[in-house]
């Protein structure tokens, strides 16, 4: 999934999130029906049996080096005094590292950032590249929290990262896009005000994209904005008509709901 399209993760802030969602493009809309249902769904076709996700635990202690997380980011986790996995990181984690889209109930605090950062870096260590993947966020102080938090768990692997918001210089912003850097965490807006009017800036190469908060984004009518962003990359519009696909198979497996 990661070398051919791009990988998705969604976070909602609440089960209800699905009537906003349902609103939106056809894509959000199959993922919320699944939630609905209390599913998770995985749109690769083929899935080997050695991929199952199995978690190795000592004494029922679940850490993250036990879900798969490589040696340097559990180092980095240490550094940020996260002992143990939060229960949405316990959940979402072997999904995601499996190559599996996600799709995730959880509140703000449950450490969700951290369930959504250490899969992208792991796969960025695996397979280096700038612009790497897109975090969309609905406001601009969670864009740069949650930039603070890949930084600190990427300091050791060099991670760039760069927060498009509104409110900054669009020059500025123009600037640190043109560097090219692994992270974008951006708000929906500003977002395609660059695409649009940024030369040379485009998301062709995108690996992965996090929708973080999705509920409260399009509730924000970024529904518009959200549409242009999707459509801009080759693949991401290969993986919506992928998905819209009614004879597209499906591994469904437990919902992620933490709270």
């Amino acid at each position: 999934m990661f070398t051919d399209s791009v990988g998705w993760i969604v976070f909602l802030l609440s089960a209800s999130a699905g009537l906003a969602l349902a609103s939106s493009f056809s894509l959000i809309n199959t993922w919320s029906k699944m939630a609905a249902n209390g599913e998770v769904m995985s749109s690769d076709e083929e899935i080997n049996e050695s991929a199952e996700l199995e978690i190795d635990t000592k004494d029922d202690v679940v850490t993250f080096k036990s879900l798969g997380v490589t040696d340097v980011l559990c180092q980095a986790c240490e550094g940020l005094k996260w002992i143990n996995p939060t229960k949405i990181q316990q959940e979402s984690l072997p999904v995601a590292l499996a190559g599996k889209d996600v799709i995730g109930l959880a509140e703000t605090g449950s450490g969700k950032t951290g369930a959504f950062a250490l899969p992208i870096l792991q796969k960025l260590l695996d397979n280096p590249q700038r612009l790497f993947a897109l975090v969309m966020t609905p406001t601009r102080e969670l864009a740069f929290q949650i930039s603070e938090q890949f930084e600190a768990l990427g300091s050791t692997i060099g991670v760039k990262c760069c927060v498009i918001v509104g409110g900054i210089d669009m020059m500025t912003q123009a600037l640190m896009l043109a560097k090219k850097p692994h992270i974008v965490i951006a708000t929906p807006g500003r977002l395609v005000d660059h695409l649009e009017n940024t030369k040379g800036f485009n998301l062709r190469s995108l690996k992965f994209l996090v929708m973080d908060e999705a509920d409260r984004i399009l509730n924000m009518d970024f529904e518009q904005e959200v549409d242009k962003i999707l459509k801009v990359s080759c693949q991401m519009s290969d993986k919506l008509y992928h998905l819209q696909g009614q004879n597209v198979p499906c591994i469904k497996e437990k919902v992620i709901k933490c709270g």
